[in-house]
């Protein structure tokens, strides 16, 4: 699509507002930072609009860390404020997770948009099952919480994170409760290692995207600014209307249905990829 081509640029800015609405509605829902929203639906939107399905889940999941950038920052505040975040964790977690998130960000343009589709839907079950069936504590409770074992798993969640476009939060919490810190804490962690996670994604995706053919209009590399500024200005302006919603509703139901959620989006994914 060419950037003069205003018959061609409405639309996408268009379906980039509708998909910042309703990924913001459901974020304030299911109280997550949007990632998980934010992808399938960034990607879907990308797919209607006609773009190479080639680049489309590459935009998606670079676009989704840069929006999660600013959400994040606010959210660990709030936590730091409240002395919900380890600092002893977050130095321990903080340089390996900038630096396994960067690695996976510089290395996503050597995978094709069906492997990035099939990494979000097999992690998008395994989210899924851990949060009906919470194994993820009988698996790795039992480990002792020393700084390697700190810092292998802020690898595997940092790598994966920065393949699937999210913050982390699905995948560093449970991690940091199993190894046994207290939910608050494991939740106001999560959340500033969430920031480091899409920074370093960030920038991992605009360089390994710098001269892929085909983009949408306005993108650095993988990460798209049209879709930065509508996706993410919608969504903080509607994830409000999710969470007063959210009240209203059994926090046992909300759970079940994100799990519900993750299964087909994550089936969604792998189905695509195999139909290539």
């Amino acid at each position: 699509m060419n950037w003069g081509d205003i018959a061609g640029y409405w639309p996408f800015a268009l379906g980039l507002m509708a998909t910042g609405a309703i990924s913001g509605v459901f974020a304030g829902l299911l109280g997550i930072g949007g990632g998980a929203i934010i992808v399938p639906a960034l990607a879907y939107a990308l797919s209607w609009l006609g773009y190479d399905n080639d680049i489309i889940q590459h935009v998606a999941v670079g676009t989704s860390l840069a929006i999660i950038i600013p959400t994040g920052i606010s959210s660990a505040r709030a936590h730091h404020a409240r002395g919900a975040v380890d600092t002893g964790i977050l130095r321990l977690w903080a340089p390996v997770i900038f630096a396994a998130t960067l690695a996976g960000g510089l290395m996503a343009g050597l995978y094709p948009g069906a492997v990035l589709r099939i990494i979000f839907g097999v992690m998008a079950l395994f989210i899924a099952a851990n949060i009906v069936l919470p194994f993820q504590q009988r698996l790795i409770g039992h480990l002792h919480s020393s700084p390697l074992t700190h810092r292998v798993f802020a690898a595997i969640v940092g790598y994966l994170s920065s393949l699937m476009g999210v913050g982390g939060g699905a995948l560093s919490v449970p991690t940091l409760a199993a190894l046994g810190a207290s939910m608050h804490k494991a939740v106001g962690t999560g959340a500033a290692i969430g920031v480091f996670i899409a920074i370093s994604g960030s920038i991992g995706f605009v360089v390994s995207g710098w001269s892929a053919r085909g983009l949408p209009p306005l993108s650095l590399g993988y990460v798209n600014v049209v879709a930065l500024v509508f996706v993410g200005g919608l969504a903080a302006l509607t994830a409000p209307v999710g969470a007063a919603l959210a009240h209203r509703l059994n926090q046992r139901t909300l759970k079940l249905v994100f799990a519900a959620f993750l299964v087909v989006v994550g089936l969604n994914m792998i189905w695509k990829a195999a139909a290539g």
